[in-house]
């Protein structure tokens, strides 16, 4: 499940640089660079209203765009954008230009569900949540909005590892070499898990010597 696309109209920039910049935001517009795809770098200046509310709305890197330049469309994906430190408001935006076979990585929400069938939870167990976000590499039109760990069946002491996630076709993690963990359930404090770890982590207690 992907994002609906949008459309922002956009007019291009012929100078480029920190004078050029700062007369772009004096006249209430926002400068942008499309990059990528085997051409040359693209200036453009965004209404600031159209970018403050795509980049707030959340979604923002993970969903593809149009932009209109001058009437020619360009299909793009954010990949960077600078805010003000003090205001918030978007100083600069980074598009990556896509082709029909761009592919990207990009950061996806985790999101969790069925908590209330997991054993361990409802024995007062903890979701410790080890990554709210997973790198993965996709095709730029196919990003999922974010992907689902079910927590059925989940007790204390398990770990969810990225293998038992259902991906979507052509959308794998960029950590690749290990299967990496998104979340454990763990005993409250008052509850601790008796897990591998802390099992091997005790010695054998030595045998008491016998009074006489």
């Amino acid at each position: 499940m992907s994002h609906d696309t949008y459309e922002l109209k956009a007019e291009a920039r012929e100078q480029v640089g920190k004078g050029s910049a700062r007369a772009v935001r004096r006249n209430g517009k926002v400068p942008a660079v499309i990059y990528g795809d085997k051409q040359p770098p693209l200036a453009i200046a965004l209404t600031y209203k159209d970018i403050y509310y795509k980049i707030h709305g959340g979604g923002f890197l993970t969903t593809v765009a149009t932009i209109d330049v001058d009437g020619k469309k360009i299909q793009v994906l954010p990949k960077d954008f600078q805010l003000d430190p003090v205001k918030d408001f978007p100083v600069h935006v980074d598009f990556l230009r896509i082709g029909k076979d761009t592919e990207v990585n990009v950061d996806v929400p985790v999101h969790f569900i069925n908590e209330d069938k997991s054993p361990g939870i409802k024995r007062g167990g903890v979701l410790n949540i080890v990554r709210h976000e997973v790198e993965f590499h996709c095709p730029a039109n196919a990003i999922p909005e974010f992907i689902t760990v079910d927590l059925t069946g989940a007790d204390i002491g398990d770990s969810i590892h990225i293998s038992a996630v259902k991906l979507p076709a052509g959308v794998k993690p960029v950590i690749s070499d290990r299967d990496f963990t998104i979340a454990t359930v763990a005993g409250s404090s008052a509850m601790k898990p008796e897990t591998e770890e802390t099992v091997e982590a005790v010695p054998e207690a030595a045998p008491a010597a016998e009074e006489k």
